[in-house]
């Protein structure tokens, strides 16, 4: 049996889902996921992972200067946080009461939306 080469990758985050950092410099903290990247698996956490970027002087920026933005964290990085209990868990996938799946936290049984 062949396997489709192109398919796309379940992951256990979402954009929007609240994580906390399991590993890395951030070790413990907590944010928003902004936006992820499929391909690299990685995810951008708002306020983690921040690094000092040097802007060219544009017309839109005349100044140019430093500016700190979020880099991306690879995702076995990062943990759900449960939205009952507030700490971190692990997720799971069951069917929905209309027969799609739903992930659920592992610790608490809680259906995550999203």
């Amino acid at each position: 049996m062949e396997r489709k080469k192109n398919k796309q990758p379940k992951l256990h985050i979402k954009s929007g889902d609240t994580v906390k950092v399991i590993a890395g410099d951030d070790k413990g903290k907590s944010g928003k996921v902004l936006s992820i990247n499929l391909e690299k698996r990685r995810a951008i956490v708002e306020g983690l992972n921040m690094v000092t970027k040097h802007v060219k002087p544009t017309a839109a920026n005349p100044q140019g200067g430093i500016e700190k933005k979020e880099a991306a964290i690879h995702i076995s990085n990062l943990m759900l946080v449960d939205p009952k209990t507030g700490d971190a868990t692990r997720t799971g996938r069951k069917a929905g009461e209309n027969g799609k799946l739903v992930r659920y936290s592992k610790k608490t049984g809680e259906v995550i939306n999203g």
